[in-house]
């Protein structure tokens, strides 16, 4: 492929990529923040996965 339209499809994809990018923080920041409640239900949760998820083999004791 010619240098040139492999930069023109590069400069293409790039655009494309950053509208999606933009679209993505407007939807986000349009959204309605979350309730403390969930948060801390979330938080609770993954430290519980944390908590129950078994532990790594212990390093060997040098002697």
């Amino acid at each position: 492929m010619h240098a040139q339209a492999h930069l023109a499809l590069h400069h293409l994809r790039a655009a494309e990529l950053h509208a999606e990018a933009e679209e993505y923080r407007l939807a986000r920041s349009a959204r309605a923040p979350r309730p403390l409640r969930t948060v801390l239900g979330w938080t609770l949760i993954e430290v519980g996965l944390r908590l129950t998820a078994p532990a790594s083999r212990p390093a060997l004791a040098r002697v």
